[in-house]
Parts: C-alpha cells; structure tokens; sequence
C-alpha cells in the first residue's frame, strides 16, 4: 500500500468513527434521564437529538443563569429573610412595635395617673398582670406607653444623625482637598469629647424634654455615620460609572446623591440599625439620670424609679430593663443579618 493509499484509508476510517460516534442511539440504549421523563435537547437545525446532552443539565444552568439576572434587592430580602437569627430579632421587633403602636387602645388612660394598690406583686391582682409600682401606677401600662416614647427617639434620633452625616461624610468624601481637610477637622472635634458627657451637656442646656433630647442624641450619633459615608465615596468615586456620569456632563449633585449613595448606603443601613439601638440605650440613661422629659413614661424613667425599692420590689427596675434588653438584642440581630445580606463577600455574590 503506498503512502497515499494510507493517508485515504486513515481519513475515511476517521469519518466513519466520528458519524458513529454522533449517531442517533435506540431507545434501549437511552440514558437513564429518558426514562425519567427528561428527553434529550434537540439540535438547532431541527436534526437528530444530541445524546451527550440531557434536559437536567440545561435545565440547572438554565436555573442559575437566572439567579444571576435577579435583582440584587430582592436576593438581598430572600438572603434576610432565610437568616433565622435576623428574623427572629425582625419578629421581636415588630412585637414592640405593635405593642407601642396599640398603648393607647390598650390603655387609653394616663400612664401616670395611680391606677391601683401600690407595690401589688405580678400576678397578685389580674387587673395588673405586671404589678404597681410604689405610686399604685400600672406597670404594664408604663411599659408599654414607654416603648412609643424609647422607639421614637431611637428612630428620629437615628434620622438625625443619618441625615448629618450623610451631608458631611459624602461633601468630605466627594470633593476632598481642603474641603475634606476642613470636615474630617469638625468630625475630629466632636470625636475628642466622649459622646455621652456632650449628650448631658446638651440635654442640660436645653432642658429636658423629648425633641430636645432627640435633637441631641442626634447631634452626637452623626460622626460615625460621616466617617463611614466619607469612606464609601472616596472608594466609590473613581470608579468607572462615576467618570461616565462625568463624561455625560452629570452635575455634582446628581453624581453624589444619584449615582454614589445609592452604592454607599448598604453599609450606612446596618449601621443604622446599631444607632437605633444606641439611641434607644442613650435616652434610656438620661432618664434613668433623671434627665429625661418628666412629662412622659420611658423605660428608663421606670428604672430609675424602681431604683429605690431594688431590694424589696426588684420588678420594677427589672421588668423595664427586660423591654430594653430585648429591644436592643433585636435591633443587633436585624444589624447582624442586614450585614450578611447586603454584603457582597459573606452573601457570596463577590
């Protein structure tokens, strides 16, 4: 046989292998995929099926090309939602809410006004299932009066200092330069004095009341928030979709607040959750100090009336402190699970 002779016969024997190799296989011969009822694709042109590829397949990628395309938001909620210790602190939560929100369905009379015997134990009269106190006031409707007090400066307080510090943190971060030098120098300042000793100083100054003291609580939570948000943008402006907007003649305005923040503010949301807790946790004292508005019910004007009678009546202190612990055990945990859905590196989306 000469030499091409040779070369014709290993060309043919190729092509025979290759259309036997492609071929369409009996029904006996079927992969295990089609007798579960999973038929094999069909090739583009409408042809022969293709053996080597089974729906199961197509179907997972299928699946997980269409994870990819869901909007970030709503994995981030599925992500929340399936932590259970995060919906376990949203359940809490929303159960002190309800509870603030119904005081005055509950207890549509004066939280303050004495309602009963004084110093009644709870469970010693069913009309007061948490006792009274040493003025015959029902604790339970203190408590509950208190939570519409302590989650409203928590939450306005936060809103305060949200609002500051996003100012400053994103003008600092944004245009840098002097105008960095001069904000970073005004958030030194209210750094170097201890946050509580400038709560009390405020709250002093303005007398006692709740706008006043959620006004100062306010003041003194908005440099943490800044620091953050300065960091997020100092990252966040070079990025190529900030010198796009720049390149389409975007204004300073619009880039900051329409194209920055909106990719700043995962952060900036689980802090704000830690602030609420932290304003709730800083109300609770000045009260507990006697600084509080002596017009209303707080939890921790309660604990700081049952102070006295620690020894004797030790649930009127403890019953209040319970409520805080609670509250701010479940504003972490939200913290907490807020931190691992809308982080991109512990949500796995990196």
């Amino acid at each position: 046989m000469s030499g091409r002779e040779f070369l014709v016969t290993s060309v043919e024997a190729a092509l025979l292998a290759r259309e036997a190799h492609f071929a369409p296989r009996p029904a006996a011969q079927a992969p295990a995929e089609a007798e579960a009822g999973a038929p094999p694709l069909s090739a583009p042109d409408g042809g022969e099926t293709w053996p080597n590829v089974h729906a199961p397949d197509a179907a997972r990628a299928a699946s997980e090309a269409v994870q990819k395309l869901e909007p970030a938001g709503r994995r981030a909620v599925r992500a929340f939602l399936a932590n259970p210790t995060a919906f376990a602190g949203l359940a809490i939560l929303a159960l002190v809410v309800a509870a603030a929100l119904a005081a005055p369905w509950l207890f549509p009379d004066d939280p303050l006004e004495m309602a009963g015997r004084p110093l009644l134990w709870p469970g010693q009269n069913p009309r007061f299932p948490l006792g009274t106190d040493a003025l015959g006031r029902d604790v339970l409707a203190g408590l509950v009066h208190g939570a519409r007090v302590s989650l409203l400066v928590g939450a306005v307080a936060t809103v305060v200092g949200l609002l500051a510090g996003v100012l400053v943190g994103a003008t600092a971060g944004y245009f840098g330069g002097a105008v960095d030098d001069v904000l970073v120098k005004l958030i030194e300042i209210f750094q170097t004095v201890p946050g509580f000793i400038l709560l009390i100083v405020l709250v002093a100054i303005a007398q006692p009341s709740v706008p006043a003291i959620t006004l100062s609580i306010g003041a003194v939570s908005w440099p943490q928030v800044a620091r953050l948000v300065r960091a997020q943008f100092r990252a966040l402006k070079e990025k190529e979709f900030v010198a796009a907007a720049r390149a389409l003649g975007f204004g300073h305005g619009r880039i900051i607040f329409r194209e920055i923040l909106p990719n700043a503010l995962p952060p900036v949301i689980v802090l704000a959750s830690v602030t609420v807790a932290t304003a709730i946790l800083m109300e609770s004292a000045l009260s507990f100090m006697g600084l509080g508005d002596p017009n209303v019910v707080s939890w921790g004007s309660m604990i700081g009336t049952g102070r006295e009678l620690l020894r004797t009546a030790w649930y009127l202190s403890a019953v209040p402190g319970l409520a805080i612990v609670l509250t701010v055990l479940a504003l972490n945990l939200i913290g907490d699970g807020l931190n691992d859905a809308l982080n991109p590196h512990l949500a796995g989306e990196a």
